[in-house]
């Protein structure tokens, strides 16, 4: 599998965001690329996220369709999903042929943030099956804890697809907390992020996929742009291998 991350531009347009998308694409023939947290109406806390959700197969899902089957190539991002009783925080992940795959909504808002009051909580990681690659879904805010990806480890998880809206502030996060999630349960881990500024509130632009071995390919801080990598079992294998966490933790 090859698999692609998206940093957009956070003030960009809905259709700027697409386009850049659909160019950064281009040619690269990935089986499955990632967009960053609310990707679909930008992480706002300006913004009537009741009257800008929408459901899975909504408007802007079906534009993704069109770009997933145009390519070829599975799609996840995040999104506001108008669910029966709230409004969530959420990620979709589709199928080559514009399906939708799964769905993800974040059980843990971001603190001191509008998600507090905006969105609904989930209840559970999400797992899915892309070109014979068990993936797990979570969003910003739940990588940070050690728990979220050992619950997706544990499910058989061998790549963590984590849309996120990473503050400026908050480069740590990026840097040193989701490579050591990676290494720690020996996984794949894509991280996606908006860059730039989004009214007054900036973001760090920390998008990466990290190795089961820490090993980090990242788009350039604070810019637009696009990264690939090769997923290579054998080398989850061999992380397991090497260090046995997720046996002997459960010996703790």
């Amino acid at each position: 599998m090859k698999l692609g991350v998206y940093q957009c531009r956070a003030q960009a347009t809905q259709d700027e965001k697409l386009a850049g998308l659909e160019r950064h694409m281009a040619g690269q023939h990935c089986n499955l690329v990632l967009c960053p947290e609310l990707f679909a109406t930008g992480y706002d806390a300006k913004a009537d996220y009741g009257k800008l959700a929408e459901a899975p197969t909504g408007p802007f899902a079906k534009r993704m369709a069109g770009l997933a089957i145009l390519h070829g190539t599975a799609l996840a991002w995040g999104y506001a999903e108008k669910g029966q009783d709230s409004v969530y925080n959420s990620a979709a992940l589709i199928g080559p042929e514009g399906q939708l795959v799964a769905n993800h909504r974040k059980r843990l808002a971001s603190p001191q943030s509008f998600e507090v009051e905006a969105f609904g909580r989930g209840e559970a990681v999400t797992f899915a099956e892309v070109g014979g690659v068990r993936v797990a879904m979570i969003i910003c805010y739940e990588v940070e804890f050690p728990e979220s990806l050992r619950q997706a480890a544990q499910g058989g998880a061998q790549l963590v697809l984590v849309p996120t809206a990473l503050g400026a502030d908050w480069g740590i996060v990026a840097e040193k907390v989701v490579p050591t999630r990676a290494f720690e349960n020996g996984v794949y881990l894509a991280y996606a992020d908006h860059a730039g500024e989004l009214n007054g509130v900036g973001f760090y632009g920390g998008g990466r996929i990290v190795a089961p071995d820490g090993e980090v390919s990242a788009v350039p801080v604070g810019e637009e742009g696009f990264v690939t990598l090769d997923i290579d079992l054998e080398r989850v294998r061999a992380a397991h291998a090497r260090l046995p966490y997720l046996a002997d933790c459960r010996k703790l």
